[in-house]
Formats: C-alpha cells, sequence, structure tokens
C-alpha cells in the first residue's frame, strides 16, 4: 500500500488463543463502524517506532461484534519486529493507524466447491472466507493442521459454527496425524483450493496441486512473509529517462531503494503477490520471486516486482 488513506483504530480487547497467538479486536474511535470486508482481506498495520514506523499485515476477520475489525498475531521466534510488537507493545486502549482492508486472496466465484489447507497462524484468512461462504449457503470445507489442540488457535469457534466442514490434524499426542498433500487428489472436478500457512507448506501443497492436474486457476495462496531468497547478491540499477545509476544491497528491496531515492512506486503486498509495485523493465535479466506474474511474463524479462524479486547484474529500468 502506498502511505496514503489510513484509519485511527483503538483496541478494545486482547485476546490470548494460545501460547503464541494473541487475537485483538479493533475499533473506530469515535464508535462507528469500521469499513466492511470480504472474505480473505487483510489490514496493513503502522507500528510507531523509535527508528520509524514498522509496517505489518494481517488478515481480518470478525468474531465478535459488527463493524469491529480483528486480527490474529503469532509471537515469531525469532521476530522481525512486528509480532514482539504486538505481543508486547500493544495494550487494551492503544490507539493505532491502519490502512483500509484490502484484498489480494479472494474467493472464487467459478469454484463449485471451496477447499481451505491451513497450518498454524494460516487459519486466519480462512475465518472470514467460511464465513462468508456459510451465510451463503455454498460448500466448502477446512484442513487444519496444528502442533496439538492446545495449540490450534480458534479451535472451539470452527468447532461450534462449522462441525461437519472441519478436519483437524494435531502432529503431537497419542494419534498423531498430519496433513499430507495426497488430501488434493479426493476432491472432484470444479473444486478450488486455498492454502495458507508456513512458507514450506505452501509450496509443497502448491507444486503436489500442479502435479496432480490442477488448473492454475483453481489454486489460491496467501504468504504474509517474502520468498526466501538464495544466494541473493546486490545488484546495479539505472534509470532510462534520467541515467541515475543506484546499488540494491542484499538486505534491502529494490522497492526500497527506489523510495530512499524518491521513486514513488505504490506497493501493497510487499511479498510478491498483487502485483501493485510492478516496475517496467527495459534491459536485463531477472531473478523472479514472486507469485503474480505468469512464466511467460516472467521469461520475456519485461517487468519486475519491486518489492520481492532481483535482478542477474545491473537492470535498466523504464523510469
Amino acid at each position: 500500500m502506498h502511505r496514503k488513506s489510513t484509519l485511527d483504530v483503538r483496541i478494545k480487547s486482547i485476546k490470548q488463543e494460545t501460547a503464541t497467538i494473541k487475537r485483538f479486536t479493533l475499533q473506530e474511535l469515535n464508535g462507528s463502524k469500521l469499513p466492511p470486508f470480504s472474505g480473505g482481506s487483510h489490514i496493513t498495520t503502522h507500528l510507531p517506532k523509535e527508528s520509524g514506523t514498522l509496517e505489518r499485515s494481517y488478515s481480518v476477520f470478525n468474531l465478535s461484534e459488527p463493524g469491529l475489525i480483528e486480527i490474529a498475531v503469532r509471537l515469531a521466534k525469532p521476530s522481525t519486529g512486528g509480532s514482539d510488537y504486538w505481543h508486547h507493545r500493544v495494550s487494551e486502549g492503544d490507539v493505532l493507524k491502519i490502512s483500509y482492508p484490502k484484498n489480494h486472496f479472494a474467493l472464487s466465484f467459478q469454484a463449485k466447491h471451496h477447499v481451505f489447507y491451513a497450518a498454524g497462524i494460516g487459519i486466519t484468512p480462512f475465518l472470514s472466507m467460511m464465513a462468508d461462504l456459510a451465510e451463503k449457503e455454498q460448500p466448502f470445507e477446512l484442513h487444519y493442521a496444528a502442533k496439538s489442540k492446545e495449540q490450534c488457535a480458534f479451535y472451539d469457534h470452527l468447532n461450534e459454527n462449522y462441525p461437519e466442514h472441519c478436519h483437524f490434524y494435531f502432529s503431537e499426542g497419542e494419534k498423531p496425524k498430519r496433513l499430507t498433500v495426497n488430501l488434493l487428489k479426493n476432491h472432484r472436478i470444479g473444486t478450488h483450493v486455498y492454502f495458507c500457512g508456513p512458507e514450506k507448506m505452501i509450496q509443497e501443497f502448491t507444486n503436489a496441486a500442479k502435479s496432480f492436474g490442477y488448473p492454475a486457476f483453481n489454486v489460491h495462496y496467501e504468504r504474509f512473509a517474502p520468498p526466501v531468497k538464495k544466494d541473493s547478491v546486490p545488484f546495479g540499477i539505472t534509470l532510462k529517462k534520467s541515467g541515475k545509476h543506484f546499488i540494491v544491497p542484499t538486505e534491502q528491496s529494490l522497492l526500497d531503494v527506489l523510495h530512499q531515492n524518491g521513486i514513488d512506486v505504490p506497493y501493497s503486498c510487499r511479498v510478491g503477490g498483487c502485483g501493485t509495485c510492478e516496475v517496467k523493465v527495459a534491459e536485463g535479466e531477472i531473478d523472479h520471486y514472486d507469485s503474480f506474474l505468469t512464466d511467460d511474463q516472467k521469461r520475456s524479462n519485461l517487468a519486475i516486482l519491486s518489492c520481492v524479486s532481483r535482478g542477474k547484474g545491473n537492470l535498466v529500468l523504464d523510469l
């Protein structure tokens, strides 16, 4: 998201869902309703820090009263700042800035059946999706993996509201049961599958769906962290219109460097999933790490998603 159109919200309540996951309920300052959102939507939160604003995105849902927005945050180890801030520096009554809800992980209107695969905190986007589908009386099922029932966030809510739709897989305990890609073989034609969880899980299930013959447009996934880049190295960029040259260091993205030098490129997800930060490339080869461009578009080397992808050597940007 480009830096505009934020909302001030108050933390109405904080609930400990599991030992490592907290649920935060957000309300409008003057008591009016927060903007509505569709299933799979997320917000970007703007967390004030001494070194500047920390932006983190979270799926939104609402398990309480109308007009509120809720998020769930897992305390990561190690944390890159976002989860540590939410767990240790946010209290009830605090006021923070958030973006308006956005949706890059929407339900497909073409699906005859929706099947959700979640692991850990990956359950959060499916909470709003299931609520939308249940209201419309459309078919769906959830396959949800966690280490144990105690570490399974929203277990009671899911069992109470969707008992016939939910299947749980606990890897610890007396009768451990694991979530496997073989389940993908059991869905009828017209099914759309949705994956959310750790990067390894998303990659495994996405690759399996492709190998089992799922059409690409039947497979959807959501990530809130950029994909891990192997052997990332610095690269140069040259702006075609001005001739200016910059270096993109290993620890920064092309988007970061462009913004630092006054190049106003819009952005939204920051994980290569929405296409907002696409920049045209005039010359050079690209290491693509996004999930937005098609294979043909990637092979053409004519565009780069500046939030995640990198150059092989120098790139000439059409800027």
